[in-house]
């Protein structure tokens, strides 16, 4: 499998307000069991500084299969489990491949 084929996601998870502590720490939870899974390169949480309650996961997958197993498998559906009526609104994930330009180590995540 070449770098080529990797997946990175970025997906955008915004709390209810109050629900933020939860949210924070469900997504915690699921980090290291999500790091197991076999063609996981990044899954890497994030808060905006502007904005406490949003949080962004950044995500690399070997490929586009090793991606399709994460979302069915059984971490996933437990922190969509844990999240369930902590968010003000649905999840937003985009699947992004790289267009990598310049320097290749620079050029992609």
């Amino acid at each position: 499998m070449t770098s080529n084929d990797a997946v990175v996601v970025v997906a955008t998870i915004q709390a209810a307000e109050g629900s933020e502590d939860k949210v924070e720490q469900a997504l915690r939870a699921a980090i290291p069991a999500v790091h197991a899974e076999p063609g996981c390169l990044r899954y890497a949480l994030h808060r905006d500084l502007r904005s406490p309650g949003t949080f962004v996961m950044i995500e690399k997958w070997a490929s586009a299969e090793a991606l399709g197993v994460h979302g069915k498998g059984a971490a996933l559906r437990e922190l969509g489990a844990a999240l369930d009526g902590l968010l003000s609104k649905p999840l937003s994930v985009q699947t992004l491949t790289a267009l990598p330009e310049g320097d290749g180590d620079l050029g992609r995540l």
